[in-house]
């Protein structure tokens, strides 16, 4: 059954997924399609989202392509269903698409670890702050544009909370310590926010002073992601251009070991606590 409007990022995911079994297999999309009994055309449909597939289609495919990875199969096969709402599905009218994706690709995860030089980490910003950085985007947003990023912004921040808070490490360069947003009472407020979110225990914040010099700079946002299994890690890119997410094999190794090398260039986390209400001092 083809997918009611556009495919959501799970729904592309798991098409991307299934269309790397095939090609692993060595077989182009009419040779699998024929293995499964299904004509050429719906099997794209399938690989790129734009029809439904169930879990025993999964592991149909996964036999004829013969994949014995089971945590792999198992993992896609809970992929596939009817299209659930999330709470970001009432924002689809009100932001661009992938940047409501953003939340989808954060409720998925069972991990995140982010490294960011110039700005202050989404899930760990506050209202104020939020509300002053967008009120910084160039071209400029009117305000209701502004206040529905921020909700937007602030309800994102649940998954790091509640029965089952997501593991997060966020690697912050001293750069987004100082560059203001907003007023001092903005940033400082900012700043011993940050540090109180560290004291959780799901939550790491690691900071990198100016003096280390063997620093991996990197002038846009990366976030990490990881999956249910490695082969579902995914990385989002968050540009001036809108937000981009890989999730190839090669893509996903760069990205891995950017982030350790940022992480490897931080300080302890109760240095990083100790920097920060440094920096705070200073405003």
């Amino acid at each position: 059954m083809a997918a009611s409007g556009p495919p959501t990022l799970r729904q592309r995911r798991l098409g991307t997924e299934l269309r790397k079994l095939r090609e692993r297999a060595g077989l182009s999309s009419t040779a699998g399609a024929a293995r499964i009994g299904v004509q050429q055309a719906r099997m794209s449909m399938m690989e790129a989202g734009r029809h439904g597939v169930s879990d025993d289609r999964v592991r149909t495919l996964a036999l004829a392509y013969s994949c014995d990875d089971n945590d792999l199969v198992e993992a896609l096969a809970a992929m596939t269903g009817r299209r659930s709402r999330g709470w970001w599905d009432e924002y689809r009218e009100l932001l661009p698409p992938s940047l409501v994706e953003v939340a989808e690709f954060e409720a998925d995860a069972t991990e995140m670890r982010v490294g960011v030089v110039v700005t202050m980490p989404g899930l760990v910003q506050t209202l104020n702050h939020a509300r002053a950085a967008f009120q910084q985007s160039v071209p400029a947003l009117r305000p209701h544009e502004i206040e529905h990023r921020v909700s937007f912004r602030i309800k994102r921040q649940a998954i790091l909370f509640g029965a089952r808070p997501l593991p997060y490490t966020a690697i912050v360069h001293e750069a987004a310590l100082r560059i203001r947003a907003g007023s001092p009472d903005v940033m400082r407020e900012q700043l011993l926010h940050l540090n109180e979110m560290g004291e959780h225990d799901n939550i790491r914040i690691l900071v990198v002073p100016f003096e280390q010099v063997h620093f991996p700079a990197s002038g846009q946002p990366i976030s990490y992601a990881s999956g249910h299994v490695p082969q579902l890690d995914t990385v989002l890119l968050d540009s001036d251009h809108g937000c981009e997410f890989l999730d190839a094999e090669a893509q996903l190794h760069r990205y891995r070991s950017v982030l350790d090398r940022m992480e490897a260039c931080a300080l302890t986390p109760q240095k990083s606590r100790d920097y920060i209400r440094r920096v705070a001092k200073d405003l």
